[in-house]
């Protein structure tokens, strides 16, 4: 009776040493290949624009370094263009808002830096459920999903204007683009941007399709 006690004591010890040691190796393995073949995606700063939150990414794609360079030779200068200013982040709102390719998952919101503060959380979660809401997930580099890349934009028009923000009326800039894609793939191609100024910033406080507003 103690004989078969204590087999069963052994057969139970070896059963959990065995469990250990493959739970082991399985760590040991996710760990090798983890390192190996899956490194998570970083983004860096590289640039930015001295007094303002503006800055650049070197996930961002050349079309966006181009105007970001305009932008910061316009911000960093004696004397501001204001119109210059507006078409600028107009664009630039579009390119980083448009270019899901280099977002990493449906919660990397783009052009959030451009939006006006309070319209911020609004403006995000109304982008996640729609624009960004099958956006896959790319963590690892590993995503394989066509998305789109903004290729060229133009500035068709701009002119001052009102919007109320408070039940106040403030100046306004409305900027009117149309822009393409590396590949289209059936998005937004065209949109009027209006901005406001508040302190020394422009923000951006509603984006519009032509045709609505035609």
């Amino acid at each position: 009776m103690v004989n078969k006690v204590s087999k069963k004591k052994k057969i139970g010890i070896i059963s959990i040493i065995i469990a250990i040691l493959a739970l082991g190796a399985l760590m040991v393995y996710l760990m090798l290949f983890t390192s190996s073949n899956m490194v998570k995606q970083t983004v860096k700063k590289v640039d930015e624009i001295k007094g303002y939150d503006y800055h650049l990414e070197d996930r961002d794609t050349a079309l966006y370094k181009e105007e970001f360079k305009k932008l910061k030779e316009n911000l960093e200068s004696s004397e501001i263009d204001y119109e210059e200013y507006a078409k600028s982040i107009a664009k630039m709102f579009i390119i980083d808002l448009y270019t899901l390719d280099n977002k990493v998952n449906k919660y990397d919101v783009g052009a959030l830096e451009f939006v006006y503060p309070s319209a911020k959380e609004n403006f995000e979660l109304n982008a996640k459920d729609t624009l960004y809401k099958y956006v896959d997930d790319d963590s690892y580099n590993d995503r394989t999903q066509k998305l789109p890349i903004v290729k060229e934009i133009t500035v068709n028009d701009i002119k001052q204007a009102t919007f109320k923000i408070k039940d106040e009326d403030v100046s306004s800039y409305e900027v009117s683009l149309n822009w393409t894609y590396e590949e289209d793939l059936d998005y937004d191609t065209e949109a009027i941007i209006k901005i406001v100024k508040e302190d020394k910033t422009l923000y951006v406080v509603e984006k519009s399709d032509l045709e609505k507003t035609e």
